[in-house]
């Protein structure tokens, strides 16, 4: 496998509308597996293709429960309830974090690697994570949410 660069804030890829997936091949199983490496080397909990340089409508996440990361292809959220307010970063707004306020739970709709549709339910972190990387895929980013604007994550080694 191999990393891709992670597109930041203030390039055009990141404000596009991502185009859905109509049939699983060889080189969207390897920008899965990519997106994969890409996501655990930078210590994302997420990765959408966009945030790579590819207009499709995939992402990835893993916040450590259950078992192992979620492909989500074409995903929709179906239904949401709840709120929770918290601290958000983006592997592609690197060194900042801000408020943003998202539902407490969400049940998507995806397809699998396989192209199989698959219910994904989540609450907490996984909701926060799978709101976040499907706005990817409709060209926003967290900072349009954040409360109270940006601010600089502090150097805990210090």
């Amino acid at each position: 496998m191999a990393l891709r660069k992670i597109r930041e804030m203030g390039e055009d890829v990141l404000t596009k509308h991502c185009k859905e997936v109509t049939k699983m091949n060889l080189r969207t199983k390897l920008l899965i597996n990519d997106m994969l490496d890409t996501m655990y080397e930078a210590g994302g909990v997420g990765l959408a293709a966009p945030q790579v340089g590819i207009l499709k409508r995939i992402a990835v996440v893993d916040v450590g429960e259950g078992d192992g990361p979620i492909v989500l292809i074409n995903p929709e959220i179906l239904e949401q309830d709840g709120e929770q307010t918290g601290e958000e970063g983006c592997l592609s707004v690197p060194g900042k974090y801000g408020i943003v306020t998202r539902p407490n739970y969400v049940k998507v709709k995806t397809l699998t690697e396989s192209m199989d549709e698959m219910i994904i339910e989540g609450e907490e972190l996984l909701a926060r994570a799978l709101c976040h990387e499907i706005e990817h895929l409709d060209g926003k980013l967290y900072v349009e949410l954040a409360e109270d604007g940006l601010h600089d994550v502090e150097d805990e080694k210090e």
